[in-house]
């Protein structure tokens, strides 16, 4: 007799009570896949589990290129946020007449507000992937009002909008270009967090898409200052936001256009991507039954990360954020030292994308250290070079960095310096958001991802604001050794990392 084969969807409670084991669920990343019941024809029956989800049609491998792409516009937006301030902060201390301490305030209240970013994404991004009961119990066993995460990146465009909006009318008083910041910074944490977590829960074998995403990030921030800083030397500098205007506009238009009503489990299934078990109890190895955002909270690697990412988001932001005022005090560049910033995001979206196959060569581990150390070594010859410390010349091999550093006149070896750290530090974003993909829990990654974020959002803020302290008592010579110094604690975080793996 001819044998038939049937296809029954399992529910996925009992593919999870199966694996279960004295309470504890397998943490390796896997995939939702139908199982096959084979009948051969003599009453019993087996089960065949297929492995291996089934490939992309072609439509959907044009979708998920559309979704990428809207996506990356919001690392745009992002990346022109944080690298627009730094040519414009100059004019922002004589229209107000402010010191280093003050002005830095503007870090200091976008940091407030990524903490109900990254809160409203992990808490969210949890509650979407529950069943309509589970999430009306999520936390207090009550009734709990949530937005879908694709709506939480179109309102957070739109917060980011109403920011430029207070920031546009420079003649206002300076707490309420603070407010603009605090408005901006709200919006910021949201759509940041939700566009990272959906682009690290897509399949990404050899980190193109997330290096690809990351390089937006780097294209934004590399146009930012060279507008900015044209901005800078006219009377109404503070237009330069009616075009950071413009760019949310266009964000919020794409993001309505493409994820209007659609949950981040929608979408993935839009593109033939499996997004994960909608319900897992005890996620993490030998807990009880909690909450995602319980689970995330309660999970050390997550934290270790995000406090990996806050040093280095705020490394990367206070070069950018602090470089311009650097050159026009030290090197006397005057106001065309906006265009140094430029240089060092360019160099942030090139390493991203020009050192893809180093980083696939040396592995995501050793590619951090060695980033990082060159990075510390090239910062440390700067700083000396900028002290005027020539006695040292002849000890060093003339490689053609260094002849860079010590023999091109200072304001060009300066930037030059400059843009090469951008390019070392450009990487290890996306290599960081890659070992999160492999390491977090499929059910959890959304929310951790959420979570890291709004950390290293946080880190944008608060280590700008403590080098404008410095710079405040020391003077902005002091710019230098404190870079070394992030860059030297960034380093030895990415050890607990991979041992807290």
């Amino acid at each position: 007799m001819a044998s038939t084969s049937t296809i029954h969807d399992i529910p996925l409670r009992r593919v999870a009570s199966e694996k279960q084991n004295n309470d504890s669920i397998n943490l390796e990343r896997v995939n939702p896949v139908p199982t096959g019941i084979r009948n051969d024809g003599a009453g019993d029956e087996r089960e065949d589990v297929v492995v291996t989800p089934a490939p992309q049609t072609p439509a959907q491998r044009r979708m998920e290129l559309v979704q990428l792409a809207v996506l990356c516009w919001a690392m745009f937006v992002a990346g022109w946020n944080d690298a627009s301030l730094g040519p414009l902060i100059p004019r922002i201390q004589e229209q107000y007449h402010l010191g280093y301490t003050i002005v830095s305030l503007i870090f200091v209240f976008r940091c407030i507000v990524s903490v109900f970013g990254m809160h409203s994404g992990s808490s969210n991004s949890a509650l979407e992937g529950m069943s309509s009961r589970n999430r009306a119990y999520h936390l207090t066993g009550t009734e709990t009002w949530f937005w879908k995460s694709r709506q939480l990146l179109i309102l957070g465009s739109v917060i980011l909008a109403v920011g430029n909006v207070f920031q546009v009318t420079a003649m206002l008083p300076f707490p309420v270009f603070v407010m603009g910041a605090f408005i901006n910074g709200i919006g910021y944490a949201m759509e940041n967090a939700q566009a990272i977590a959906y682009v690290a829960g897509l399949p990404d074998d050899h980190g193109l898409k997330m290096g690809l995403f990351q390089a937006t990030y780097g294209a934004g921030a590399l146009i930012s200052p060279l507008v900015a800083t044209q901005f800078s030397e006219m009377k109404h500098w503070s237009f330069h936001y009616l075009i950071s205007l413009g760019v949310a506009f266009f964000a919020t238009a794409l993001f309505v256009w493409l994820f209007r009503g659609r949950t981040q489990r929608d979408c993935l299934e839009q593109i033939g991507v499996a997004s994960g078990p909608p319900e897992k109890e005890g996620i993490l190895s030998g807990t009880p039954k909690r909450s995602p955002l319980h689970e995330i909270v309660a999970s050390k690697t997550v934290h270790i990360l995000a406090l990996f990412l806050f040093v280095y988001v705020g490394t990367e932001v206070t070069i950018g954020g602090w470089i311009v005022s650097f050159m026009i005090t030290v090197r006397g560049g005057g106001s065309s030292s906006g265009y140094i910033s430029a240089g060092f995001f360019g160099g942030l979206m090139l390493g991203r994308l020009l050192l893809l196959p180093v980083n696939k060569l040396l592995g995501p581990n050793r590619a951090v250290y060695l980033y990082g150390a060159l990075c510390i070594g090239y910062a440390t010859l700067l700083f000396l070079h900028m002290a005027s410390i020539s006695i040292l010349t002849p000890l060093l091999p003339h490689t053609s960095l260094e002849l860079i550093i010590w023999l091109v006149p200072s304001f060009l070896g300066s930037a030059l310096s400059v843009a090469f750290v951008g390019t070392l530090l450009g990487p290890l974003y996306p290599i960081a958001m890659g070992h999160a993909a492999r390491t977090f829990h499929p059910a959890l990654l959304t929310g951790s991802i959420s979570w890291v974020s709004g950390v290293a959002t946080a880190g944008s803020a608060v280590l700008p604001f403590i080098t404008g302290a410095i710079a405040g008592k020391a003077g902005i010579r002091s710019l230098e050794p404190v870079v070394v110094g992030m860059l030297t604690g960034m380093l030895v975080l990415w050890a607990w990392v991979v041992k807290a793996r």
